[in-house]
C-alpha cells in the first residue's frame, strides 16, 4: 500500500490522464463532449461553395425519388422543398461525431426553425429507429426526426457519418461535408442568409 502511494506521488498527474483516457474510449457522450471541444475551434467546418458547372451549364440536381418518413409515418418527397434552402444532416445514435455536433446541429434549427424558407431533414440512419428516437428525448433535441423511405441517393450520402448537405433555392448542393463540424457559428449563418437572400 506504502508502495502504490509513493506511485501515485510521483506519477499522479499519469495516472489521472489515463483515467481520463479511458473514460474518453469507453463513454459516447464523454468521447463526444471531446470532439465537441475539437469542433468549436470551426478549425473542422467547411464552408458554402459556388455553384459546380456541369457539362450542360446546370448545376441543378434532382432528388425526385428521395423518400422521408417522419415519426408519424408521413412519407415525403424531397422534391417538394424546391425554392428553399435545405440542410440535411445524416446521423446516427451510436455515432460519437454525430453526438458531438448535434448541439450545434439543434442550435441551428433553433436559430431558423420560424424561418419557412428553411428546412431541416435530420435523417437518422440507426438500424433500430428507437434507439435514435430515444436519443433525442434524453438530450431533449427537437429537430425533425426523419428516417430514410427508399434509397439514398449516392450525391448526398456515400456511407460516412456524420454527413451534412447544403442545397440551395435552386436544388444545387452548396456544402457536402463528411464528418464532425459546429453549425452554430455566426459566420455559417451569415452563409446560409445569404442563400436565402439569392434570388432564384
Amino acid at each position: 500500500m506504502e508502495n502504490l502511494k509513493i506511485w501515485l506521488k510521483k506519477n499522479g498527474f499519469t495516472a489521472i490522464l489515463t483515467v481520463l483516457f479511458i473514460v474518453i474510449l469507453i463513454n459516447k457522450d464523454a468521447k463526444a463532449w471531446l470532439m465537441r471541444q475539437v469542433a468549436s475551434t470551426g478549425f473542422l467546418n467547411s464552408s458554402i461553395s459556388e455553384p459546380k458547372e456541369t457539362q450542360n451549364n446546370s448545376t441543378k440536381i434532382s432528388y425526385a425519388g428521395f423518400m422521408l418518413r417522419n415519426e408519424d409515418g408521413k412519407i415525403t418527397d424531397t422534391s417538394a422543398f424546391q425554392n428553399k434552402v435545405v440542410f440535411i444532416n445524416f446521423w446516427a445514435s451510436w455515432c460519437p461525431p454525430c453526438r458531438a455536433e448535434f448541439p450545434s446541429v439543434q442550435k441551428m434549427y433553433d436559430h431558423y426553425k420560424n424561418n419557412p424558407d428553411v428546412v431541416f431533414l435530420t435523417v437518422n440512419l440507426d438500424d433500430n429507429t428507437a434507439l435514435g428516437k430515444s436519443y433525442l428525448k434524453e438530450k431533449g433535441f427537437t429537430v425533425p426526426f426523419l428516417t430514410p423511405a427508399g434509397n439514398i441517393p449516392d450525391v448526398l450520402y456515400s456511407g460516412s457519418l456524420p454527413t451534412t448537405v447544403v442545397l440551395d433555392r435552386k436544388g444545387e448542393i452548396r456544402l457536402h461535408h463528411k464528418g464532425l463540424a459546429d453549425y452554430s457559428k455566426d459566420s455559417f449563418y451569415k452563409q446560409i442568409d445569404e442563400l436565402l437572400q439569392q434570388k432564384l
